[in-house]
């Protein structure tokens, strides 16, 4: 049950074998005129490559990374990395936030500070919180799981120890990708605990009856056709992650390019538009994959989430929002029949990754939702 701080430190070799493999990159041939058609760009692909060999500062972004308190301790005999960062409003409300693929704790370095500290940026104090970011078991810094099981309902039981464990009996619970069926599934475990469930990016496919479709809005009909689309063409990804994740992660875990690749292609598809998200943090979130040689472990996330996908989960009674940003295919009459929703936001841009691409609006919908459940 120890707590202990931890700091990123990568050691100098590893950059310098980061920068030899990059200048060793073997580029595969490309159909002319396909762009992003038939996956991650080749020139997209190529500069991003470059950037990180030469341009790219990692040392700054570790820096600003170890600016947030960092610790580890094990759960259930795992160990867990997670941020820890107090507000320095008395009356803030703890707010447990979970990443998703191919993300990390480093996608919310830009909402940290606004919501932990509202009246340093403009914000009312009342809606301060103290927030902890866990990295997903087989992220970055929490140790690859040891033995199979580890799902969507083991990671959030082992959330509400690490929530107890910090001395928070009563919290809200945030999350998008992933993030969107652990955040409510923590609350299925502590419906006692949990005062509410802001979600993004909220999964919503397969989690209603057929019948219930007729009289969707056009907007949630191209929703519905936009979700269709992703399981068509740009579900390749998960399908491999979710049945070989091994295979996979023999390629990702040696070379770099193929790493980043394999995470900008997601981010590409899923974002508001394939080169939208800035570059430096892209390369933090690829970096952290490389770093800790982690490509296989949170690949195999899927695996253990597949049952979960789609499937219709127990319905929750715990107050929950969902903000729909540009990028999302949420449709809310799908998600009502497991969510009490209490709270519906819909935005004209943005996207899957909204802390990275549109910080403000993530962290204004999350204060809304919460000023009157705290």
């Amino acid at each position: 049950m120890e707590i202990r701080p931890f700091r990123i430190a990568v050691p100098e070799a590893d950059l310098d074998d980061l920068r030899r493999r990059l200048e060793r990159t073997r580029w595969p041939e490309r159909l002319p005129g396909t762009g992003w058609s038939d996956g991650a760009s080749l020139d997209h692909v190529r500069e991003l490559a470059g950037y990180w060999a030469t341009g790219f500062d990692w040392r700054a972004r570790e820096a600003r990374l170890n600016t947030f308190p960092q610790f580890t301790t094990e759960i259930d005999g795992q160990r867990v990395h997670f941020l820890q960062v107090r507000s320095p409003e008395p009356a803030a409300l703890p707010l447990l936030i979970t990443h998703g693929w191919p993300g990390s704790v480093a996608e919310f370095t830009e909402v940290i500070g606004p919501l932990t500290d509202p009246r340093g940026h403009g914000g009312d104090p009342a809606d301060a919180f103290h927030v902890v970011i866990p990295s997903l078991p087989g992220f970055a810094f929490s140790a690859p799981p040891r033995e199979p099981g580890w799902g969507i309902r083991r990671i959030a039981t082992a959330w509400t120890e690490l929530m107890r464990r910090l001395g928070y009996e009563r919290y809200g619970t945030q999350g998008g990708d992933f993030g969107s069926l652990i955040s409510p599934e923590v609350a299925r475990v502590a419906p006692n605990r949990v005062v509410g469930v802001h979600v993004n990016a909220l999964v919503t496919a397969g989690s209603a009856d057929p019948a219930g479709l007729d009289g969707l809005t056009p907007v949630e009909r191209s929703r519905l056709a936009g979700l269709e689309r992703r399981r068509r063409e740009l579900s390749g990804y998960a399908a491999i992650q979710g049945t070989r994740p091994q295979t996979l992660s023999y390629g990702l875990a040696d070379s770099p390019v193929g790493q980043l690749a394999w995470n900008v292609d997601w981010f590409a598809a899923y974002g508001d538009k394939p080169e939208a998200l800035d570059r430096d943090a892209v390369l933090t979130n690829v970096s952290l994959y490389w770093f800790t040689n982690t490509a296989g472990p949170s690949a195999r996330l899927y695996k253990e989430a597949a049952p979960a996908w789609g499937a219709p989960p127990e319905r929750s009674g715990v107050p929950t929002g969902v903000a729909v940003f540009r990028g999302d295919n949420a449709i809310r009459r799908l998600a009502e029949p497991w969510h009490a929703i209490t709270h519906w936001s819909e935005f004209e841009t943005g996207g899957h990754f909204a802390a990275m691409e549109v910080p403000g609006l993530l962290v204004d919908d999350v204060r809304t939702f919460f000023r009157d459940l705290r």
